[in-house]
């Protein structure tokens, strides 16, 4: 509710339409996604959030929304309480993306095409869209879909935008499948729901333990702490997958829909869906898609990406400064104490040999990897993810593996290797 009762209200609005126009797609292109209409509930284990959450319903109800306050539920956990939203749902995003390009047999899509720069051509009326093997796509109107954009300036979206890392399992289990979906209330966050096989057994999918990328901390538990929970539902399911993944958060909360940038005519953007993509998506594409045609979309104002209420959120404007200036120059002026004799096989340290620091990997076979330890994005020092063996970056998200090679933006271009001798 921090923009007022009636954007809030439309916010609502676009994200419930969002779910209605994904539906109607399906049903129209026929695309076999397992969609499936569910309860979503937010619950809570620890009685101080019980008030919290009885007031969460009353502000959705005073939006003209249903929802209400149960105390028990059929998730096989403790729980203390929890809102139930009637109506939502859950489907297959890959099936639900390859159905839809399916029914568009005449788009032409290219993959493998990694683009890593968009300027505005000398005629000013259309931009050249600049792939890493420098060829060069003119448009007239560019849609900036890349996670987290990789411009820049004009935008700044790196001052008003941070990411976060969560975990995900898939448990197969002989349990029945869930009638509903699940969120906590509280920190760390946790996500349960399940989804049918074809071996006539259940996944549950269970995720969260989310922090902000780069944070330095020991993060080799976070899967443990996730198959922990599995075991309490079924102590017999088996572990089939493990993943993790990354979002962009506005500062706000809002995701940022609209124009890239006053100085950037025809150019747009959709990102900080803050992990509610399936949704968010399909709100952008109608927002963006209307605003190409020069129509009026009754929500587009509420997500506004060039809105300035973001950076006025003084807290998290000062903790991203804070994180930024921390490693942007406090880390690099330290010196560090370690050395290449003491990094363990599977770890990575950050060390300095003849004044320059190195980001070194030892593999379970003693092969040691080095890199140059700062992002090729806006020159962060980089902190050692002991879980997934990446260099992540705690200003603005970009992730590397421990070769240097980028795996997620806004970083483009890979990390300078260092040859050890």
């Amino acid at each position: 509710m921090s923009l007022g009762k009636e954007k809030a209200k439309q916010y609502l609005e676009a994200n419930e339409q969002a779910i209605k126009n994904i539906e109607k797609i399906i049903q129209e292109e026929q695309i076999e996604c397992e969609f499936q209409k569910k309860e979503a509930y937010v619950f809570t284990q620890k009685q101080e959030e019980i008030q919290k959450i009885k007031k969460e319903v009353e502000v959705v109800k005073s939006l003209g929304f249903p929802a209400e306050f149960v105390e028990n539920t059929e998730l096989p956990l403790k729980t203390l309480g929890a809102i139930k939203f009637p109506n939502q749902a859950q489907f297959n995003p890959c099936k639900y993306v390859q159905g839809l390009i399916e029914a568009m047999p005449n788009v032409e899509i290219y993959e493998n095409t990694k683009v890593i720069d968009v300027k505005q051509s000398k005629n000013q009326t259309e931009y050249e869209i600049i792939t890493e093997n420098q060829n060069k796509i003119n448009a007239k109107y560019v849609v900036i879909a890349t996670h987290y954009p990789i411009i820049n300036i004009p935008g700044y979206y790196f001052l008003k935008m941070y990411q976060s890392l969560s975990y995900v399992i898939g448990a197969e289990t002989t349990k029945q499948e869930l009638n509903g979906m699940y969120i906590n209330s509280e920190e760390p966050t946790i996500s349960l729901r399940t989804t049918s096989l074809e071996n006539g057994k259940t996944l549950l999918i269970i995720a969260g333990m989310d922090h902000k990328t780069g944070e330095k901390k020991d993060l080799s538990q976070k899967y443990e702490e996730l198959i922990k929970i599995a075991k309490q539902i079924d102590p017999n399911c088996e572990i089939k997958y493990k993943w993790c993944t990354e979002d962009c958060i506005s500062l706000d909360k809002i995701p940022y829909i609209g124009e890239f940038s006053n100085l950037m005519p025809n150019v747009y953007v959709g990102t900080g869906y803050k992990k509610w993509g399936m949704t968010s998506s399909n709100v952008a594409a109608n927002i963006i898609a209307n605003k190409i045609l020069g129509k009026q979309n009754e929500y587009e104002e509420v997500f506004t990406s060039t809105r300035l209420k973001p950076i006025k959120n003084h807290q998290e404007m000062g903790n991203m400064i804070k994180e930024v200036v921390k490693s942007l120059v406090i880390e690099k002026l330290k010196v560090p104490q370690e050395t290449i004799e003491n990094i363990k096989t599977g770890e990575a340290k950050i060390i300095e040999i003849d004044s320059k620091k190195l980001g070194v990997y030892k593999d379970e076979k003693g092969k040691l990897y080095a890199v140059k330890p700062v992002c090729s994005h806006l020159g962060c020092e980089l902190s050692w993810n002991n879980l997934e063996k990446t260099w992540d970056c705690p200003c603005h998200g970009s992730r590397f593996t421990y070769e240097g090679k980028s795996i997620y933006d806004p970083s483009i271009y890979d990390l300078e290797i260092i040859e050890l001798e």
